[in-house]
């Protein structure tokens, strides 16, 4: 290796630096000799200042969310700041659109401002970048999320047990300048990404919302949070044989006697239609050509990063681990605090992709009584469903919900009119959602096919520069 190079840019001296087959390809790129300018020629890039905000209840703060609750398809905020005491608070905020990109720990993932982000606190651990132009936005974001500008970023970070990935080396990442017509279409792209996700997200409140106002909100006088008693023979002998106490909390209780009391009936998941299993347990072999792998935690992202890849074998169930759009997919361990109990709607997303028997299917039978969606509300509305999911829960170091207790847990039942709208708005988030991945996987797939155009040499997309 020419020793030039350890004297250019940052003087890495790295040998991974070198290796990487991001660095070679960032070679090849700035080997061109016309067509492609340092990224930051065409965008500010930007870090916030280390945050050292105080942190308050709720009611007196500023939601905060954190650089992998960003990437969540419901960001539910864990930490509120206190707006008047955060050093350079308007830093903090974005705006629609703004590009954003992990620079810490799995760095260079890339992903777009939307709705629930907006004023809201974003961690300081997601570079901000801004287009001089607004024409280059679009190409911009599809750049950042083709697999060979990742592995570029990839191949330019830095660390031992901790990655990081500062605003210089994102500047000097080289990229094509592409024709107007090109830029259009790719602006035109992802406009629609950040209006269908906007969309879903709305979709989903507005689904909540009537949830909410058909069955009426609940006080809570006793969250069990202090501690509780309960008689042995209104739990052990009558409900459960679990001693956990998640399970016969006063909140989770409250909420039952809620439901029962406002809907028409409650029925067992069983009872409306619905069939409940998880896969067994198979062996995963790693195969570079094999079949996508999508893990529980990865359920709950906006476009997660499905790299893993194994041997095609039956993984588990009768499906070969597969699942069909309009199943119910819920997380069966996790933290109490993250993804256990998590439900989502099987979309053309998850088409063809293998789920990790660490989740539990959730199917509608022939005779289901009752829509996916308006199930899926049920589940997971953040006051009157996940509450009682949560108090499901098993276990100690890892918490787990077994299949049995999803498939006997009571969901309220209303008038058919609310349950049909509740359903529709659930199912069209869904639907909105994974139709704003699969187009921004399209565009980053478009952006990779111009990078390796250009890298062989072929300028029919860039223009001089």
């Amino acid at each position: 290796m020419p020793s030039r190079l350890l004297t250019e840019g940052d003087r890495r001296m790295e040998a991974e630096t070198y290796l990487s087959a991001g660095y070679g390809l960032r070679l090849a790129i700035e080997a061109q000799p016309k067509g492609w300018v340092k990224l930051g020629g065409l965008a500010d890039i930007w870090q916030p200042s280390r945050l050292r905000g105080i942190q308050v209840g709720p009611e007196f703060g500023t939601p905060f969310l954190a650089a992998t609750q960003v990437f969540d398809l419901r960001p539910i905020p864990r930490k509120w700041l206190a707006l008047e005491r955060t050093e350079t608070a308007n830093e903090r905020f974005v705006e629609h659109g703004t590009i954003l990109v992990t620079c810490s720990g799995s760095v260079g993932r890339a992903t777009l401002a939307f709705a629930p982000h907006l004023k809201t606190f974003i961690t300081h651990d997601l570079l901000r970048l801004a287009p001089h132009d607004q024409k280059h936005w679009g190409w911009l974001y599809a750049y950042l999320r083709a697999p060979k500008a990742r592995a570029m970023m990839t191949g330019a970070k830095y660390g031992h047990m901790i990655k990081h990935l500062e605003t210089s080396h994102l500047k000097a990442l080289p990229i094509p300048t592409i024709r107007d017509e090109l830029l259009d279409d790719f602006n035109k792209g992802v406009r629609e990404i950040l209006k269908l996700r906007d969309e879903s997200y709305v979709a989903t409140l507005a689904a909540e919302e009537h949830f909410l106002q058909c069955i009426g909100d609940v006080k809570i006088t006793d969250s069990g949070e202090t501690g509780f008693v309960v008689r042995a023979s209104k739990t052990v002998f009558t409900c459960s044989n679990r001693l956990d106490a998640s399970r016969h909390n006063p909140r989770a209780q409250t909420i039952r006697q809620h439901l029962a009391k406002r809907g028409k009936a409650v029925l067992k998941i069983a009872q409306c239609g619905f069939d409940v299993w998880v896969p067994g347990r198979y062996k995963r072999i790693p195969a570079a050509e094999g079949v996508v792998f999508v893990d529980s935690g990865e359920l709950f992202e906006i476009n997660p990063d499905t790299d893993k890849r194994y041997a095609d074998c039956k993984f588990g169930d009768q499906h070969r681990g597969r699942v069909k759009p309009g199943w119910l997919l819920m997380a069966s361990s996790g933290q109490t605090y993250g993804i256990v109990g998590g439900a989502v709607l099987a979309t053309a997303f998850h088409e063809q992709k293998v789920l990790a028997n660490h989740i539990i299917r959730i199917a509608p039978r022939k005779d289901a009584t009752a829509r996916p969606g308006y199930v899926l509300t049920a589940l997971t509305h953040p006051t009157l469903g996940r509450p009682l999911v949560k108090s499901l829960t098993f276990g100690s170091s890892v918490p787990e919900i077994s299949p049995d207790d999803v498939e006997s847990f009571g969901v309220v039942r209303l008038a058919d009119r609310d349950e049909t709208q509740i359903a529709d708005l659930a199912e069209k988030s869904a639907e909105l959602r994974a139709k704003a991945d699969i187009l921004e996987n399209q565009l980053a797939h478009e952006a990779e096919d111009i990078l390796g155009r250009f890298i062989a040499g072929k300028r029919s997309d860039v223009v001089a520069t």
